[in-house]
């Protein structure tokens, strides 16, 4: 307790920097904000980036990433964990190993392979080791269409594939996976819904909203997943967790604005 109150609920994001505020870590810890959870942020890379495009991106050395995490969690545990950009396997592997050796939260994974520019944003090396290493320990990991293909192996063309790609990503180790359903099934009609499905190794939910016309939204993963880890630390059940996600991002793709040229950036996500 402090002599402001009781101490708020915190959230740990470990991902790279945008200078813009659209995504990575930034857009965690506005999110944790809004929803009255205080954030710590371990930094995995430094981009040069805005909502058009990635330019640079340089990755923090795996023993510095690991160092972050143990410093801060010598101060206090967080209640909620999630990750984001990774970039490679030394990263992966410093991350997993300090969650691990820590006893810290099994974490929300975000995970950020390729940016909807085209730049990737974790090796290929740093996909096998989160494979490996990262996907095992995760509470929940929150792929969006294309990364539920490349994680699970599978062409997803409908509901059916899609049931089929969970399963085989559930396979790999996290306690829930979340493929999102922001991109739609190709040849899907227009105006398709934009459906989460939700597995947990015993059941498949359905996560039902309207497709918000015309959205598309830099940083629209990272604030997802933050607002997973966000209810998580609040002490909200796994599935509570990720439905109100599901109504942050929801609110995030109503409320966007767009800062320059490119693309829309989240700006109000907490509940009216």
């Amino acid at each position: 307790m402090t002599s402001m109150g009781l101490v708020p609920p915190l959230a740990l994001t470990i991902a790279g920097s945008d200078p813009g505020g659209g995504a990575g870590l930034q857009a965690d810890l506005r999110t944790f904000a809004a929803l009255g959870v205080y954030g710590y942020s371990v930094v995995t890379a430094i981009t040069a980036q805005n909502s058009t495009r990635i330019d640079r991106v340089e990755a923090v050395a795996p023993a510095m990433v690991a160092a972050q995490i143990e410093t801060l969690a010598a101060e206090r545990l967080p209640d909620a964990i999630k990750t984001g950009a990774l970039v490679d396997a030394g990263i992966v592997t410093a991350v997993a190993g300090a969650i691990a050796r820590l006893g810290l939260p099994a974490p929300v994974v975000d995970p950020v392979l390729i940016a909807s520019s085209g730049v990737r944003l974790l090796s290929v090396e740093g996909e096998a080791a989160m494979r490996a290493a990262l996907l095992p320990l995760a509470a929940v990991v929150t792929p969006n269409l294309p990364e539920a293909e490349a994680l699970a192996g599978i062409a997803i063309r409908d509901e059916a594939a899609r049931r089929e790609a969970a399963l085989a990503i559930h396979r790999l180790g996290p306690r829930a996976v979340v493929i999102k359903g922001g991109h739609p099934f190709t040849g899907a009609a227009p105006g398709a819904k934009a459906d989460d499905l939700f597995y947990d190794g015993s059941s498949f939910i359905v996560l039902e909203d309207d497709r918000v016309p015309n959205a598309s939204m830099h940083g629209s993963g990272c604030v997802f997943s933050a607002a997973i880890a966000a209810h998580l630390a609040r002490g909200d059940s796994l599935e509570a967790a990720v439905r109100a996600a599901k109504a942050v991002i929801g609110r995030a793709l109503r409320n966007r604005i767009r800062l320059g040229k490119g693309r829309d950036v989240s700006y109000r996500i907490a509940p009216e």
